[in-house]
């Protein structure tokens, strides 16, 4: 009734109110709020590591035969970085962003939001799960990114790489306008160029990643070396990073210059890899580590900190608006 107040005797809640709060922490995320929180994770790493992502592309193609000469334009990551901004301004840095932003969003959340549950499908629902299992859950989700998000990855190679062009002349005036001239030019199959290679490359880097990172934060918190906060998920995602990138280098260097290659260079994935290995030598799959270690490293580190956050955020949010106060 309007204009009466609980009496001191009165009580608000029910005899049989469980007057335990629960922690957030305590509940488990829903796939929905893993999904939707690791799109947004990684397109937070990206906005920060863009730079050495695109200094590694840069560094990963050069070599490649062209016109009949080898030109060498880049030395180490930050003397690309230097040499980019100095001869086509800042903004090169971020060549492809909004195609790596849109790959994010899809691709993130499949591989990395999935994860779990996809962990839980092949242990039918049970908490624990060997490193096979492990490994078989980060193939999948792996492959299943690829196969979904793989045309906004060949626009945002082409995007990063094309300083390759004349001088002035641009490969692309906007990202519809690389899906639309890719498209026509290649084919709808041309937006799928190094699927394979590319399918390979994230089963390697998810299994590496996610699994190092799922085993490393798991032995921290089973030895109480730390709490399951910032420097636990800092570290676990320090070493990932450095797995990831002695693992999947290789690879990565293979899929970048199938897909940035013009139509017809390559016969195929191991074509490309077996000109490398024959013009260039072994270490031609190496190129670009050191970008590939820093950028890994610290899109990890930025990754998995917002992710933890991000979804404990979430979470909080539910508990929130599912309170009955």
């Amino acid at each position: 009734m309007r204009g009466t107040f609980l009496q001191p005797s009165d009580s608000y809640f029910p005899d049989n109110y469980n007057m335990v709060a629960i922690k957030p922490t305590d509940l488990a995320p829903t796939t929905c709020v893993k999904f939707i929180g690791a799109g947004t994770a990684a397109c937070i790493a990206d906005l920060v590591t863009f730079p050495l992502d695109t200094a590694k592309v840069r560094l990963q193609i050069q070599g490649e035969n062209e016109s009949g000469h080898r030109a060498v334009r880049y030395h180490g990551v930050f003397g690309t970085i230097t040499t980019m901004v100095r001869t086509e301004g800042a903004r090169s840095l971020y060549n492809g962003l909004v195609a790596g932003l849109q790959r994010q969003m899809s691709f993130a959340s499949v591989r990395i939001g999935l994860y779990d549950s996809m962990k839980q499908f092949y242990t039918r629902g049970s908490e624990s799960a060997s490193i096979a299992t492990r490994l078989m859950a980060g193939c999948t989700t792996g492959a299943m990114a690829v196969l979904f998000a793989q045309p906004t990855d060949v626009v945002k190679v082409r995007f990063q790489a094309q300083a390759r062009l004349a001088d002035g002349v641009k490969r692309y005036n906007g990202t519809m306008d690389a899906y639309r001239s890719i498209a026509r030019d290649e084919g709808v199959r041309g937006l799928w160029k190094g699927c394979l290679p590319n399918i390979t490359r994230n089963a390697i880097v998810n299994c590496s990643e996610l699994v190092t990172y799922d085993i490393i934060k798991e032995l921290i918190l089973k030895y109480d070396l730390m709490t399951d906060n910032l420097p636990c998920h800092f570290t676990a995602a320090l070493g990932a990073g450095f797995c990831t990138t002695i693992v999947a280098s290789p690879v990565d260097v293979v899929k970048t210059r199938f897909m940035n290659s013009s139509s017809g260079q390559y016969r195929g994935a191991i074509n490309c890899a077996y000109n490398m290995l024959t013009k260039e030598g072994t270490k031609a799959f190496y190129k670009g580590f050191v970008p590939s270690f820093l950028r890994l490293a610290s899109w990890n580190i930025v990754m998995f900190v917002s992710y933890e956050q991000i979804k404990r955020g979430m979470m909080r949010a539910e508990a929130y608006w599912e309170s009955p106060f």
